[in-house]
């Protein structure tokens, strides 16, 4: 993850519409004694049967996640929920040799949403995908992929990233490659989450991981004053206006927040005395952001988040 802490921290010298507040991070990090614990699953939304069924289940899942915001009534827990429900009601749901086959209108099905899901078109090529690698590279289940891993995961991001073209999520900016990997890093973070860092979510390297840039950790980052906005961009996201994908500004949006959260986890490692993991930060941070009804966040028609 070296690639994703240096592009993103380059982005966030040259940036010319997000600013990174050195003066807002440490405001933030005076007021904290201590992270909050958040549980990976606090909402009781996800598949869990601590076997290998379950990373089928985070692999899907992770798979799709990404762009609720078209659909104003559609979020990650109706994704993390329906496919809990689908797995649940019939355990042969994600077969690699089903994943290759699904519809628009199948996938509609198993998540019991009534109207097409927002990139529609795209979840059902990247389901397919997966498939088609898993089967082809992985005897078609996903706990293979994590074994192959060694417990890296550093690795897990490779392999994923490697075989899995759609989570290949990286952007040119000022001529330059920033490198981001959310939903592969996220897969790994799930892992370890759900797992509780044991089994197929041990990891020995968990704090190589950054946070995964999305749409609502930077809304929050915003929010408690450590990023910036210029007043265009901000006018903007107020006003609920598109920003392009790879544009200047969609790409400062995330890389500023990798890169302000690793300060941030920086100095709150200094004040505690302990090693703080972004993963917790993440967690945290998201939690915060998808609880505020209120939370104005910027909108890009993304497969990556």
């Amino acid at each position: 993850m070296e690639d994703v802490r240096a592009t993103t921290a380059w982005v966030a010298t040259h940036s010319s519409h997000v600013l990174v507040d050195s003066a807002g991070i440490e405001k933030v990090v005076n007021t904290i004694d201590d992270i909050p614990k958040v549980d990976w699953d606090f909402e009781g939304i996800h598949y869990f049967d601590n076997g290998p069924l379950t990373v089928q289940y985070l692999f899907v899942l992770d798979a799709l996640n990404f762009c609720f915001w078209p659909d104003k009534d559609l979020n990650y827990d109706d994704l993390a929920s329906g496919l809990k429900a689908a797995l649940q009601n019939d355990k042969s749901a994600f077969d690699a040799d089903r994943l290759k086959k699904y519809t628009g209108p199948q996938l509609r099905e198993l998540l019991k949403w009534p109207r097409p899901l927002p990139l529609e078109d795209e979840r059902v090529r990247l389901l397919h995908e997966v498939g088609i690698e898993l089967e082809r590279s992985f005897d078609g289940k996903a706990c293979n992929l994590v074994d192959r891993c060694g417990k890296s995961a550093l690795n897990l991001v490779a392999l994923v990233a490697r075989h899995f073209p759609g989570f290949r999520d990286h952007s040119v900016y000022k001529g330059r490659q920033v490198f981001l990997y959310k939903r592969a890093q996220i897969f790994a973070a799930d892992l370890w989450g759900a797992f509780r860092g044991q089994g197929y979510g041990e990891f020995k390297d968990i704090s190589s991981l950054t946070i995964m840039a999305d749409y609502i950790v930077p809304a929050v980052l915003r929010q408690l004053g450590v990023l910036k906005y210029s007043p265009a961009l901000a006018s903007t996201i107020d006003s609920n206006g598109e920003i392009g994908p790879g544009t200047e500004e969609e790409v400062e949006l995330r890389a500023c927040s990798v890169h302000a959260v690793e300060k941030m986890r920086e100095l709150i490692s200094k004040k505690l005395g302990r090693q703080v993991l972004s993963v917790e930060l993440d967690l945290w941070l998201w939690a915060s952001g998808v609880q505020c009804a209120t939370l104005q966040h910027h909108r890009t028609l993304s497969i990556y988040y």
